[in-house]
C-alpha cells in the first residue's frame, strides 16, 4: 500500500500527482494486468527473448550512426 504524506499548506493536486509517480514507479499497474490471465514459462521465456534482440539491434543502430 502506497502512503503519501500531505504536507501542511501542500496543494492536493499536487499530492496526488507524486502518488500517480510514485504508483507508476513501482510498476504495480503491471503487475496487476499481467495477473489477469496465465502465460506460460515458455511464452515468456520467447518475450523476452524479443525483448532482448530488439535492444541489441537498438544499439546497433544507434553505434553506425
Amino acid at each position: 500500500m502506497l502512503r503519501i504524506e500531505i504536507k501542511s499548506g501542500e496543494n492536493i493536486e499536487r499530492a496526488l500527482k507524486r502518488y500517480k509517480r510514485k504508483f507508476r514507479n513501482t510498476k504495480r499497474l503491471e503487475q496487476i494486468r499481467e495477473n489477469q490471465e496465465f502465460t506460460k514459462k515458455s511464452e515468456k521465456k520467447r518475450i523476452t527473448l524479443k525483448k532482448a534482440q530488439y535492444r541489441e539491434q537498438y544499439i546497433m543502430e544507434k553505434e553506425n550512426e
